[in-house]
């Protein structure tokens, strides 16, 4: 019978997950922002990144911008996203997501 209730609480909570994996993509967005913008800062000291629209930057300007937002929002989400998974699994003694691999 516990063999059963363990088998049913996996298939309900990946499903039951979906919220708060909503919820800590917009978190682990809004980190990488400010993380990114601090960042932008202390490498060129200016407060504004270059957009690749913006006719006064130079490519390799515009592409090490977009390089190093990338690397941030890449290591901010995986970082909130298995902070999450841990303590889902913490809390349930079930891993959140049912199939292995990439989110992408």
């Amino acid at each position: 019978m516990k063999e059963e209730n363990q088998v049913a609480k996996k298939k309900k909570l990946p499903l039951a997950y979906k919220p708060l994996g909503f919820a800590l993509g917009w978190v682990s967005g809004a980190l990488a922002s400010m993380a990114f913008r601090a960042t932008w800062k202390a490498i060129r000291h200016e407060d504004d990144a270059p957009d690749a629209l913006d006719r006064d930057r130079g490519w390799g300007e515009v592409l090490l911008a977009a390089a190093v937002q990338g690397a941030i929002f890449a290591v901010v989400r995986s970082a909130v996203d298995r902070t999450g998974a841990k303590a889902i699994e913490r809390s349930t003694g079930v891993w959140p997501t049912a199939e292995k691999g990439g989110r992408d």
